[in-house]
């Protein structure tokens, strides 16, 4: 049983965590063993994500604190809460592809911004390809056609050598 300077504590932690984070993911965890909740962990800081375990009314509370209603009690288990820290994409991609390998873990809801995602909707953006993704096919999109400008000029100068080399012969 935790003590009230515990859950005061604990609140804090959740609450700091919360302000900090672009993306929170809530993920059902029942079943899973040591091992494979300390391999989740270690996928999640690679990507500057984290996991916090804590009661659902604690989370709650910190979610209030910080201009968030989400109402937990509508998931009948456990319930961790994964903070992405880099991008809002990021923590859903590694949750969703940790969840595909191991059953035990399941996408319950998320918070990307200030928008709720159902378990379903989460699915979707976790299929999305990663901000640098993105900003390559920009970039190969609008070059596309400076490479075909300069790839026209080039013709150009070809044809002019291969005339020149031709009347030189």
């Amino acid at each position: 049983m935790l003590t009230r300077k515990q859950k005061e504590e604990i609140v804090s932690d959740l609450s700091d965590k919360i302000g900090k984070t672009k993306s929170m993911v809530f993920v059902e965890f029942t079943g899973m063993e040591t091992g494979e909740m300390g391999e989740l962990r270690r996928e999640l800081k690679k990507n500057k994500a984290e996991l916090k375990v804590a009661k659902k009314t604690l989370v709650e509370i910190a979610l209030e604190k910080n201009d968030f209603k989400v109402d937990l009690d509508k998931f009948k288990t456990q319930v961790a809460v994964a903070f992405g820290y880099n991008d809002e994409f990021s923590v859903v991609k590694v949750l969703d592809n940790f969840a595909k390998k191991h059953s035990a873990l399941k996408l319950l809801a998320g918070l990307i911004g200030k928008d709720y995602f159902e378990e379903t909707s989460l699915s979707a953006l976790a299929k999305l390809p990663s901000r640098e993704e993105l900003l390559a096919r920009l970039v190969s999109t609008i070059s596309a056609p400076i490479s075909g400008f300069v790839n026209v000029l080039q013709g150009n100068m070809r044809g002019l050598v291969s005339v020149l080399n031709k009347i030189n012969k």
